[in-house]
């Protein structure tokens, strides 16, 4: 029965110390998430800055799975290129380390419950007012739960003598054989929790007890940089290529690096003796004093620290070639379906550091996706509008429409199937807790997606009006085929700038924008006069609506791209 209540204690006192980490890293996301993710996609220039931008958002959110997962998600959205997620990858790897040195210097030197208890009340207090600094009030409970969970921890640790630690003793004395047990032990536990900073909050637990040598806890921090990479793993399942290379780098550097460390040990042992102050039965043959197992835990966050240090250093001028190694290890498999399938899409992340803000990406990447299909539909249209005379009577009119409008026909009904998972996608999003930037951005990104699935419908009715008029013989003549065509172009044209423009557009694009709306609408009013003089000076009226029809379809194209640069521009609403 003690032993039930032993497993029990640490179990709850695990599931408090997580859920205090989940609170407070969504809380942290909530807060500046999105100058977070605006952080990683700009300030990743070249590798040293992007090893510093992976370290500061690491060292914020406190979590290197979190930071590696939407790593992964923005290189999957095309927002980070393969050779600047390295850099970020390995910032993350340094940045994970602050909790070590967190744990070590608070949570084992202070009364954490005094510190604790305050902040789960203050916190508490400040999630349930109604102010704009709701998520801040998350972040401070999480910290809360966080070191209280820890504080739990350590107390459910049973008291052991040393003649009772020999039978755990014997196995840290097996030389080179125990690093590997714990490395191996180490990377379990991770792989079971998701977490290596909760893992690493567990070893130095168990070293400062004296239920392991300080040693054992080194190997065991060593195998927690391997079980970390799982969350990048299975952010990477079904995405494209160049995100399932970047998980494979997170993976690479971590394995990598903790083989040079064990073969290394003694020497990296040695380093950290060095660079801090007091001395370290590396053994541990005896329980340490709450003296002795402060400066144990020290020593082990600076050896966290050091590692993944020295593990950066060693990798980083070889950034391309690690980008040139994961290239060749995972080929290029995105390539055009000839037809389209059914579209689905799923939630990818299963794990505890998914949040609304991810799901958030990974929707924008989605409808940027939709974008492209949109904008390929209408380049087909511009492109038949080329050979659409009456000169151009050689050219096989009849099958040219048809497959046109046989394409476009599977390609707007993937656009309709989109919709409607994108939109079940973001209304799932607003039912989990979201800030009220990211409720407004929901808010935008179904206009948005609203506006894409009616383009795709437009274009596919402007290729039915083609077939219809090859049908009826209504062919249109050279100068009214040459006006629509530069016509669709003008608006293809626009639609390029809002595609490219897609994550922010400023005054001086707003500008544009508004110009080429007025431009696309007085061309419109003019070549809507011509067909209808041509119709009061006795030209064939059914040709003639027709001309007016594709007009005013492909003036609806330009709409809905004005309404989409409108909703760039004013998520709120307008």
């Amino acid at each position: 029965m003690e032993y039930v209540k032993l497993l029990f204690g640490i179990m709850g006192s695990l599931g408090l110390f997580l859920y205090g980490m989940k609170v407070m890293g969504d809380g942290i996301q909530q807060a500046a998430g999105e100058r977070m993710q605006k952080t990683l996609s700009l300030m990743t220039g070249n590798r040293i800055s992007g090893v510093l931008t992976g370290f500061v958002v690491t060292a914020i959110i406190q979590s290197s799975s979190a930071t590696t997962v939407m790593v992964v998600s923005f290189v999957n959205a095309g927002l980070l290129t393969l050779t600047q997620s390295i850099g970020v990858i390995m910032g993350a790897n340094i940045g994970t380390t602050v909790t070590a040195w967190i744990v070590s210097l608070i949570g084992f030197s202070l009364q954490i419950s005094a510190l604790a208890i305050p902040a789960i009340g203050i916190g508490f207090i400040m999630t349930v007012v109604k102010w704009k600094h709701k998520a801040l009030g998350e972040v401070v409970l999480g910290f809360g739960l966080l070191f209280l969970g820890l504080d739990f921890l350590t107390k459910s640790m049973p008291s052991f003598t040393i003649e009772q630690l020999t039978a755990i003793k014997s196995v840290a004395d097996l030389g080179f054989v125990s690093i590997l047990i714990g490395v191996a032990i180490g990377m379990g536990i991770t792989l079971l929790i998701h977490s290596s900073s909760a893992s690493t909050a567990i070893m130095l637990t168990l070293s400062f007890q004296g239920m392991i040598s300080p040693q054992f806890a080194a190997a065991m921090i060593l195998g927690a940089n391997i079980g970390t990479t799982i969350d990048a793993a299975l952010a990477a399942i079904g995405t494209k290529t160049a995100a399932r290379r970047a998980a494979l780098v997170h993976v690479l550097f971590n394995i990598i690096g903790t083989v040079w460390a064990i073969i290394c040990f003694r020497w990296l042992l040695l380093v950290v003796d060095w660079v801090t102050p007091g001395y370290v039965n590396w053994q541990g043959d005896m329980i340490p004093t709450s003296d002795q197992g402060a400066l144990i835990t020290t020593h082990l966050a600076m050896f966290h620290t050091v590692f993944n240090i020295i593990n950066t250093i060693l990798f980083l001028p070889f950034v391309k070639q690690f980008s040139w190694l994961v290239s060749r290890i995972i080929k290029d498999t995105d390539k055009e379906p000839e037809t389209l399938g059914h579209y689905r899409l799923e939630s990818k992340s299963g794990t505890f550091q998914n949040t609304p803000e991810l799901s958030i990406i990974h929707a924008e990447k989605e409808i940027r996706d939709m974008a492209s299909l949109a904008s390929s539909m209408y380049a087909k249209i511009s492109e038949a509008l080329g050979a659409f005379h009456l000169d151009a009577r050689n050219v096989d009119m009849e099958k040219l429409v048809q497959n046109l409008t046989m394409e476009l026909a599977d390609k707007e009904r993937y656009a309709d199937e989109m919709r409607e998972e994108i939109t079940r996608f973001l209304i799932e999003c607003t039912r989990q807790q979201l800030s009220q930037h990211s409720e407004v951005r929901v808010a935008a990104l179904l206009r948005i997606t609203a506006s894409l699935e009616d383009m795709t419908d437009d274009c596919y009715g402007a290729s039915l009006i083609l077939e219809r008029s090859v049908k009826k013989d209504l062919l249109f003549k050279r100068k009214e085929t040459e006006a629509l065509t530069a016509y669709s172009f003008m608006v293809q044209e626009f639609l390029g700038i809002v595609e490219k423009e897609w994550t922010n557009i400023n005054e001086e694009q707003s500008q544009e924008v508004e110009e080429w709306e007025a431009k696309i609408n007085k061309t419109q009013e003019k070549l809507k006069k011509m067909g209808r003089k041509r119709i009061e000076a006795g030209e064939n009226i059914k040709k003639e609506l027709l001309f007016i029809d594709l007009v005013r379809r492909i003036e609806k194209v330009g709409d809905y791209c004005y309404s989409i640069s409108e909703s760039l521009r004013h998520p709120q609403g307008v």
